[in-house]
């Protein structure tokens, strides 16, 4: 029943999961409301939510548009789920944007396999990086990425290797200048960001553990599936999988070296699991096991999210 209602991309299923986003979004606002009832923080509000909303399609966008989905909704469903995880991202104005300018990289370089404006994507992509980086400094990372498809589609024009650096002078010079000009304490507040911190203390409560476990599990047992059948599924699009599959890593790094960690940094890892999960679960199969993967991670979903609310 549930296969059934997202196996087809319609207005129905799109306008559940937009209900699904506003229902969790908004009860999780009331349930930490402040007394700050200002326009502003009302404003800021409804801006977060716009992101949010931005990401998750930005995250179906690259699926489709790079032949990941057979024209499924399946994705926009998973990325709602894995959010319910970690509810406390929902108010999480810095790790929402950082992770928002991912995306955008990522539907750049995703797309580099065409090899039409190969520099423009390049360089477009090193951009969203380092500005992602801005808000959280170790989103950095994904820069490995553009490397990688670098290497995998256009490595022999030497140029392509520089074009994200000239990326890191151009933002570093913007933000240098901001930041002077309006005497702000953002490089402060960049550098004290940039220290490593591997320490794995920060669980408040059995409620974090038991959600960081039952996503963990879930992510390396797709990202194993993923693995097992890369060798089965059609080789033009396998340099495709292998960036998404960098994404997880390269999110998991950023999760463990950043400081102030809390499982709201696993965030960089919802869109790459969203997509490996969609790719998973359109792989013909017996429908009571796709009903079964189905219920499973929306009953997890769900009840993370409640057991942390």
């Amino acid at each position: 029943m549930i296969t059934s209602l997202f196996r087809k991309s319609t207005p129905l299923n799109y306008s559940v999961v937009i209900l699904g986003v506003l229902f969790f979004f908004f009860l999780y606002q009331i349930k930490h409301a402040t007394s700050n009832n200002s326009l502003l923080h009302i404003g800021l509000k409804f801006g977060l939510l716009a992101v949010i909303f931005a990401s998750v399609f930005i995250t179906n966008f690259i699926v489709k548009k790079n032949g990941m989905s057979k024209d499924s909704a399946y994705t926009v469903l998973f990325y709602l789920i894995f959010l319910l995880f970690f509810p406390s991202v929902l108010d999480n104005t810095a790790l929402l944007l950082s992770n928002f300018f991912i995306l955008l990289a990522t539907r750049r370089i995703v797309s580099l396999h065409s090899l039409k404006a190969s520099k423009e994507k390049i360089f477009d992509a090193s951009i969203w990086v380092f500005i992602a980086a801005l808000f959280h400094f170790w989103s950095i990372l994904f820069i490995i990425l553009i490397f990688i498809a670098v290497l995998f589609h256009v490595a022999r024009d030497y140029r392509n290797w520089f074009l994200p650096i000239i990326a890191f002078f151009a933002v570093t010079v913007i933000f240098l200048v901001s930041a002077l000009y309006f005497k702000t304490n953002w490089i402060e507040h960049l550098l004290a960001q940039s220290v490593i911190d591997l320490r794995m203390n920060y669980f408040t409560n059995n409620t974090q553990n038991l959600a960081l476990s039952i996503y963990a599990t879930i992510g390396l047992f797709f990202v194993v599936l993923m693995l097992l059948s890369m060798s089965n599924r059609p080789l033009i699009l396998h340099p495709t999988y292998k960036k998404i599959l960098s994404m997880i890593i390269i999110g998991i790094a950023v999760f463990a070296i950043s400081p102030n960690k809390s499982n709201d940094l696993l965030i960089y890892t919802f869109a790459p699991l969203a997509m490996i999960t969609t790719t998973h679960i359109e792989t013909p199969q017996a429908q009571w096991k796709q009903e079964v993967v189905l219920a499973i991670l929306i009953i997890a979903g769900v009840f993370a999210y409640f057991a942390q609310l």
